[in-house]
């Protein structure tokens, strides 16, 4: 039996804020991208603009997990959650009212900053908050779900919003689901704070770093693999990391704990994250090119069209948490991989053959399922049995590998036409 003390922070409430916090935040990394042609012809946007309404989410989200995280781990979770779902909500508004393609560009980037104090600290929040295995079990499953099933409402509601009303609802809807679940926020029972502080070097190179990272991966994206500029971010990365790296090794109060890493199976489980959040996003953006532009799909049919992948994630995260009690995370995920693998080999098939949505459906179901076990096995690797005061710092590094993989998918996907 739970204790009294526990108890309240076990609840249902706190389980549904947290997997509608996951959602939201998930959900806007495709909600936005088919009602970019809306956007651009009201607006009048210049094509050169127009990937960084998009990208300056990806950026500020990326870029500052880390710092999200360890805000949360010394301040603490629930008040950085807060505060997280605040500015996210506000981002929401200016999107929404927005008159030129600035102004989109700054709401989205303040979107970002706010899913970077909320994401990082949801999931550490699911490791504090529910002490019980089962429970926290079923929390991670719902988290694992939200991660992918985000990314298919995104596509389903930025559709259905851009059609039946106006493309700034793809914002404004994320402001009453925003209060609703900081309402809901004031049922988590906060962990205990931190004790240590967040030095101002390390933060700064930690973050410009991580800056120079996703901004390079953008501008490879967009201009090509030959794109000087971005390998020169990817060597000033490279020198504030490694910098960074250094000072974090002499630090009593370091902004990511180096002792992360000596467990092996957390070490690898970031790694396999970053390699596995490549494939499934890059194939949901080829796929949504590929029905739009040749099936002629309409957008609300396109998104419709990605249901296969919200059922295969919701079957994959379902079940692997039993799968997880009686086989090896290890195991879980090479399952996994191989069935992404597999089904993103038949949607390859499929367009080569030009094939309809039958044709590729099969392939979403089984790519998703991979990826739904693949994710929760890495999750629970990755944030089980870590320390209350790291669990901050470990989300927002699985967090970190997820985004930057997803950016690589976005990457590989767009240069692939000009290779």
């Amino acid at each position: 039996m739970p204790s009294t003390k526990t108890q309240p922070s076990g609840g249902l409430v706190p389980l549904l804020v947290i997997a509608t916090a996951q959602l939201m935040i998930v959900l806007d990394d495709s909600i936005v991208n088919i009602a970019l042609p809306s956007i651009q012809s009201q607006l009048g946007v210049d094509p050169v603009h127009l990937p960084w309404i998009v990208n300056g989410y990806i950026l500020a989200f990326g870029s500052l997990l880390l710092l999200g995280g360890r805000v949360g781990d010394l301040w603490g979770r629930k008040r950085a959650l807060q505060v997280g779902l605040a500015v996210f909500a506000l981002g929401s508004l200016a999107g929404g009212l927005g008159q030129s393609a600035q102004m989109l560009i700054a709401a989205r980037a303040a979107q970002g900053i706010g899913a970077a104090m909320t994401a990082p600290n949801v999931l550490a929040l699911i490791a504090t908050t529910f002490k019980d295995r089962r429970t926290r079990d079923t929390a991670l499953s719902l988290y694992g779900a939200m991660s992918g099933i985000g990314i298919v409402v995104g596509l389903v509601l930025g559709g259905f919003l851009t059609d039946a009303l106006n493309w700034r609802w793809v914002f404004f809807i994320n402001v009453p689901i925003g209060l609703l679940v900081l309402w809901g926020s004031r049922t988590l029972v906060p962990p205990a704070q931190g004790t240590g502080r967040l030095g101002l070097l390390v933060g700064a190179l930690g973050t410009a770093g991580m800056v120079s990272l996703v901004y390079a991966v953008t501008r490879l994206g967009e201009d090509g693999l030959t794109d000087p500029i971005a390998y020169g971010l990817i060597a000033l990365a490279a020198v504030l990391l490694v910098s960074f790296t250094l000072i974090q090794r002499r630090s009593q109060t370091p902004l990511v704990p180096l002792g992360l890493f000596k467990d092996r199976n957390r070490a690898g489980a970031y790694l396999t994250m970053l390699g596995l959040a490549i494939g499934p996003m890059g194939i949901l953006y080829i796929v949504t090119l590929y029905l739009q532009q040749v099936q002629e799909y309409s957008p609300l049919v396109t998104g419709l069209s990605m249901l296969p992948f919200a059922v295969g994630i919701i079957l994959g995260a379902g079940s692997a948490p039993n799968l997880l009690l009686k086989r090896s995370p290890r195991l879980v995920t090479t399952a996994g991989g191989l069935l992404s693998t597999a089904g993103a080999l038949w949607i390859a098939w499929a367009i080569s053959s030009e094939g309809g949505w039958l044709f590729i459906a099969p392939g979403f179901l089984v790519v998703a399922l991979g990826f739904g076990f693949g994710v929760m096995a890495l999750t629970q690797a990755a944030v089980y049995r870590v320390d209350a005061d790291t669990a901050g710092i470990a989300s927002a590094l699985l967090n970190s590998a997820q985004q930057i993989g997803v950016a690589l998918g976005w990457l590989c996907w767009q240069v692939s036409p000009r290779l």
